[in-house]
């Protein structure tokens, strides 16, 4: 369609070959009258954001509301960075002459609800998604309470799909009237494992990285080589890069967990690394605590950040 060409145009970057062939699968999904149900699969900065945000500016054309939730409030706060940033180079850059397609980015309004937001701000939030005047919701499992409701939902696009439960997934569907629903992880799954576990899902690959991405090295080390890898990790800070040190997910407890990285940060920033500038960031941490940490993170304050699994899905530091 001319208005999905336009949108395209517009983005800062051109869409990958993959890209662009799992979008036309997602758009042959969104003609019939029956619901999408499909698997997006693609590696961390394969471009899975940027395909769901065209799929959601299909749902706002047609009317109806898009809703995107993430397992993590980190994750979610970047969603709305991110979609927010897009939409607004996509104004600026679409064609003049598609005013078709500049009204319906026009009329895509971001709100982003969250579990650690004031019981005022959610409320106010909450009556603009209901009134319809938000388009694009992103949020947390803050979107499943039961004061949230939608006056059209169209499009649910659930983030990191395996963090959430069948009832939690299938309660956000319920908020909408047969909704369209996209689910992206970025943990490969074969094809036979894929059909055995998500049999009622069809299935999207995108297969190709974006250009100029670098490859992904992975390097597993025995703990006599544990100088190496922080040899290694003080080499990529002294030339401006940064690194993650995530501690292991002890157990299922935000508690043990918080304590794992607290004593590994004093030990790392006492003993090993007294000279860099470390920060530290886990679950038990408040949400302006989390957001504070992972902000001086990506302006370069903190050259190296401790933190647990709550930062292991899709954060963007480019550095």
């Amino acid at each position: 369609p001319a208005v999905l060409e336009a949108w395209t145009a517009a983005l800062p970057f051109v869409l990958t070959t993959a890209q662009q062939r799992v979008l036309a699968e997602i758009v042959a999904d969104l003609q019939p009258s029956y619901p999408m149900s499909r698997l997006l699969q693609g590696d961390v900065g394969s471009g899975k954001t940027v395909v769901a945000l065209l799929a959601m500016l299909i749902s706002i054309s047609n009317n109806l509301q898009a809703v995107i939730m993430a397992p993590t409030e980190v994750l979610a706060d970047q969603h709305y960075r991110t979609i927010s940033a897009l939409l607004t180079k996509m104004r600026e850059s679409v064609n003049s002459a598609m005013l078709p397609a500049l009204e319906i980015i026009r009329r895509a309004r971001v709100g982003l609800l969250r579990g650690s937001q004031t019981a005022s701000e959610k409320e106010e939030t909450r009556n603009l998604i209901a009134a319809g005047e938000i388009t694009v919701v992103i949020g947390t499992h803050a979107l499943l309470e039961e004061g949230v409701a939608f006056r059209d939902l169209g499009l649910v696009v659930v983030d990191e799909q395996h963090r959430f439960g069948v009832s939690q997934r299938a309660a956000l569907r319920q908020k909408g009237y047969n909704p369209h629903v996209l689910v992206m992880s970025a943990t490969p799954i074969p094809r036979t494992l894929a059909l055995t576990i998500y049999g009622d899902l069809d299935l999207s690959i995108i297969d190709q990285r974006p250009p100029k991405r670098q490859t992904i090295r992975t390097r597993w080390l025995q703990p006599s080589e544990r100088q190496f890898a922080y040899n290694f990790v003080r080499e990529q800070v002294e030339s401006g890069r940064q690194a993650f040190v995530i501690c292991p997910l002890v157990e299922e407890s935000e508690r043990v967990e918080a304590k794992a990285a607290v004593s590994e940060y004093q030990r790392l920033q006492e003993q090993v690394f007294p000279d860099l500038r470390l920060g530290l960031l886990h679950g038990r941490m408040s949400s302006l605590e989390k957001e504070d940490a992972m902000t001086r993170f990506r302006e370069g304050e903190f050259q190296v950040l401790v933190t647990t699994p709550v930062v292991e899905v899709g954060i963007d530091v480019p550095n």
